[in-house]
């Protein structure tokens, strides 16, 4: 996700789309433990956009 995107959202929409990306970090954390995940760099891609969309969330509420 390009940060370009994440500034054009609202708040609530950050707000939403910060839950989905904690629910599929979840879900990849889950997939890794069971030997399940094929690709573990998607871990740490959804947490840097989990860091961006926190970011921006702090710049528009400051």
């Amino acid at each position: 996700m390009k940060t370009t995107e994440i500034r054009n959202m609202s708040s609530a929409e950050l707000e939403t789309k910060l839950k989905e990306l904690k629910q599929e970090l979840f879900n990849l954390r889950f997939q890794h433990a069971i030997n399940q995940l094929e690709n573990p760099h998607k871990i740490a891609d959804v947490k840097k956009d989990i860091a961006r969309v926190k970011t921006i969330l702090n710049e528009k509420n400051a």
